[in-house]
């Protein structure tokens, strides 16, 4: 089986050879000090090793659980935000046939999501989809108090307990939360709630291959044990060697600090296929959280081409050139579709007849990447055989190893999330929490409240 490549043929006209050479030494020290866990934020590691540690009966309770829920649900909502929702639904929607959700057949139930915000819109609507389906809910927070799945898990729960009673309602809901402490371990316990734990070593955006990604995959009827299958292969490859010939994640980071030194802060992720616009989410949350902080790091965008080149086309072929590009480039399509010819060829596409699509999108890419190179932007390309189970395992473990180093290299704590909170603070002093009296007082000042 091919493995993902990593392809920086296009990124060589803008750094120099000797710059490679000499970062090669900062990575060989990184990648020593990641597998030896004697780094920045080592406490929260456990995502290396985790992949070859999930044992056999883990698989088949959570394949029991998604079985369960598989045959009594319409509708299964997954409640979580950030790193406990966004890595799930990056395999979800990357596998998921773009047209699923718009039919239901007993046994392959629709995956929607909550918890994720606080728009009052949505959560109306979606209490208003749920009103004639049979549902479930996974609800996945460590703590049990993150204010967004918090509140979406009270409106679903007195839904659930209105229509089947507490009893009923408790079959109906999985908890995924910390193993022993936390306002939603707490409420497992004394509701009797199904529930698997969140690693302590695990952060949030780097749990999609604990029970925080492989349940809802699992209920969305995808095989996690081949997403960990590719994962471990990946790890083997990624934790044998720091030589760049052998380690594409370290060539991954390697490459684009190089590139950050070089006046180009932003990266973006560019795919050409639509089911991996999510996982393009979870990579800017990825790289975002952990490594902007202390004024420094890449920032992370993405963009969904061939839509987007009508949209933000302009401004990568000619607006500033401190960005670089990191494509997705997929080699097989899942499925077929070939132009038909046309009798009058008003469009001038006849020269197109009997061409499969994916072959005019692969040429839209080439054509792309060389325009973008030709105008003064760096391209990698990470070569994907084809979007399945067994290689989003791979790119998971791919970029995580990889934004670990790219974070060590930066000289921050890739594991970490200081930012996060300040937001919150101010949130719940505007909404008059308890404890919070003297920082209402100095917002609703500056506001002129």
């Amino acid at each position: 089986m091919k493995d993902l490549r990593l392809d920086i043929e296009n990124v060589l006209p803008f750094i120099e050879q000797e710059e490679l050479i000499s970062i090669q030494k900062e990575i060989f020290y990184q990648h020593q000090q990641l597998l030896s866990k004697s780094g920045k934020g080592s406490d929260f590691l456990g995502w290396i090793d985790l992949p070859g540690d999930i044992s056999s009966e883990e698989f088949e309770s959570l394949e029991r659980s998604a079985a369960f829920l598989r045959e009594m649900s319409e509708v299964v909502v997954m409640i979580g935000i950030g790193g406990s929702y966004l890595g799930a639904r990056a395999v979800i929607e990357a596998l998921t046939p773009a047209f699923a959700g718009f039919r239901y057949h007993k046994g392959n139930p629709l995956i929607v999501y909550a918890g994720h915000q606080l728009s009052e819109d949505y959560m109306a609507d979606l209490m208003e989809f749920l009103g004639d389906k049979a549902f479930s809910v996974i609800v996945i927070s460590k703590s049990g108090t993150t204010t967004e799945p918090a509140i979406a898990f009270r409106l679903l729960k007195q839904e659930l307990e209105k229509r089947y009673g507490k009893s009923g309602a408790g079959d109906r809901i999985i908890a995924i939360t910390d193993k022993l402490r936390g306002a939603l371990k707490t409420m497992a316990d004394q509701e009797g709630y199904k529930s698997f734990v969140i690693p302590d070593d695990v952060g949030g955006r780097f749990s999609v291959l604990t029970p925080v990604g492989l349940l809802p995959i699992a209920v969305a009827g995808f095989n996690i044990r081949k997403l960990v299958e590719g994962a471990v292969e990946m790890q083997t490859v990624v934790n044998s060697s720091a030589l760049f010939e052998e380690n594409p994640a370290a060539l991954y980071a390697a490459v684009r600090n190089l590139l950050y030194r070089r006046g180009k802060p932003v990266e973006v992720l560019v795919n050409y296929e639509s089911g991996l616009s999510y996982f393009t989410e979870w990579w800017k949350q990825l790289y975002g959280e952990s490594e902007g902080k202390q004024n420094r790091g890449i920032f992370p965008a993405g963009v969904n081409f061939t839509t987007d080149l009508h949209s933000m086309g302009q401004y990568l072929q000619d607006g500033l050139r401190v960005l670089f590009e990191t494509v997705l480039s997929v080699e097989k399509p899942r499925r077929k579709a070939v132009v038909p010819e046309e009798a009058q060829n008003l469009d001038g596409l006849n020269f197109l007849s009997g061409t499969n699509l994916g072959r005019i999108n692969h040429m839209a890419e080439l054509g792309t990447l060389l325009a973008h190179v030709d105008g003064g932007v760096p391209v990698m390309k990470l070569i994907i055989p084809e979007i399945n189970e067994y290689y989003l395992g791979e790119l998971i473990y791919f970029f995580e190893f990889a934004c670990a180093l790219s974070g060590y290299i930066l000289d921050v704590n890739p594991f970490d999330q200081p930012g996060v909170e300040e937001y919150k603070r101010n949130m719940f002093a505007l909404l008059g929490k308890a404890g919070y009296e003297r920082e209402t007082q100095e917002l609703k000042k500056r506001l002129n409240w």
